[in-house]
């Protein structure tokens, strides 16, 4: 499964992940989850929940909302 909206939130979260200087493994352990489902959050391929949302974004020294902004390449 694959939509322009999970797209765009991968893409996103690249985007941050990469500015912090991370790999998807150091975000994985950071946030505790999993290399292998940043990496399909990354490629659109997974519906990632709120919970991990939060995750993700305290991992990343964001707020949540930050996560859904648009792309600096778009």
């Amino acid at each position: 499964m694959e939509d322009k909206q999970l797209t765009a939130f991968g893409l996103r979260l690249r985007e941050l992940r990469i500015e912090r200087g991370l790999s998807q493994e150091e975000l994985g352990l950071l946030s505790d989850l999993d290399r292998t489902y940043i990496s399909g959050i990354e490629r659109g391929t997974r519906n990632v929940g709120l919970i991990n949302v939060f995750r993700i974004a305290k991992a990343l020294n964001v707020p949540p909302a930050a996560l859904f902004n648009e792309t600096k390449a778009r």
